[in-house]
């Protein structure tokens, strides 16, 4: 498929680099709009928190959040209500520990954790929609691709197209450039949210996790070996990276698929700009701006981004 080329344009003038990009829409833009809250149990006994724009319609798109983010985030409720107003129902999920309440077992989520998503998806289908799209961010999206790439040979017809943004495709040098000092302001702000919940975790689990000396973690790579990788199941950060990251599933994926990665995104390193594979492959487009950031893509004199607008568009059409 070929590389498509970028349409995005008309950001506001006083954004002038992909920090602020990423930066500003990030503490600033507020969306309006409510939600309807179901839970919904997992097999393993856990949960996560489903919120709902439904007016019972035919098509559904079903919208997966970034790490340490949630239904409620920007992207997320801007992305559902844009859909709801033009007659979809719209799901936006919280992973687990990520709703406002803390979830039951000692494990969290991570970009690699699809068989959450898998549920989600699962539970929309029964309801009965005649189609359903996703759409993820960064985390979420690289949640997405791997779902897709997984079910290549079991994925439900109804599922019809996938659009991602800001996808962090290679998890290890996403993680590694996460961890450069011009992205400190980035780590410091993920380090201090997540710092709460293993405080949380480990006055509930204090056998299985402890936050002494989490203050002195100054770096992705040492959290992910002292947390990630042992309560899920990983040997190390490094195995944690490979075995979670979407690269690897790309080449699998059978539905029309959307990765919109700016090419300033301070998150994202050559690596997880998929070009030759989006080149040769039959289904899976890649777009690259020029700007945008990460989960950017303000529009000058719009409320609404324009990762909405080209979301809308790609899945309308597929």
């Amino acid at each position: 498929m070929p590389l498509i080329p970028s349409a995005y344009q008309n950001r506001p003038l006083y954004l002038i680099n992909g920090h602020l990009e990423t930066i500003v829409p990030s503490i600033f833009r507020k969306v309006e709009g409510s939600y309807q809250r179901e839970r919904l149990e997992l097999a393993d006994g856990d949960f996560v928190d489903l919120d709902w724009m439904s007016l019972q319609r035919e098509n559904l798109v079903i919208i997966s959040h970034g790490l340490e983010g949630n239904s409620e985030r920007h992207y997320s409720k801007g992305m559902a209500g844009y859909f709801f107003q033009r007659g979809w129902d719209a799901l936006a999920w919280n992973c687990r520990g990520c709703s406002g309440e803390m979830n039951r077992l000692p494990r969290f989520y991570h970009h690699g954790a699809t068989e959450d998503l898998s549920a989600v998806v699962d539970h929309a289908i029964q309801k009965g929609y005649t189609s359903i799209s996703l759409v993820g961010f960064s985390m979420g999206g690289s949640m997405t691709l791997k779902y897709l790439g997984e079910k290549k040979d079991n994925l439900n017809t109804i599922v019809k197209s996938a659009v991602v943004f800001s996808v962090p495709c290679h998890l290890g040098a996403s993680a590694q450039a996460l961890d450069q000092p011009e992205n400190r302001f980035y780590l410091n702000r993920f380090l201090k949210k997540l710092r709460k919940k293993i405080l949380a975790k480990s006055v509930t689990f204090p056998d299985r996790i402890s936050a002494a000396g989490f203050d002195a973690i100054n770096s992705f790579r040492e959290f992910d070996n002292r947390y990630t990788a042992p309560l899920h199941g990983f040997a190390d950060a490094d195995d944690f990276y490979t075995r979670a990251s979407s690269f690897p599933f790309l080449t699998r994926i059978e539905i029309p698929t959307l990765i919109v990665n700016a090419m300033n995104d301070p998150f994202l390193p050559e690596a997880c700009y998929p070009f030759e594979i989006a080149k040769n492959h039959p289904k899976l487009m890649l777009e690259t701006p020029a700007v945008g950031g990460h989960v950017g893509f303000t529009l000058a004199g719009r409320h609404e981004n324009w990762m909405e607008l080209r979301a809308f568009e790609f899945i309308q059409v597929h």
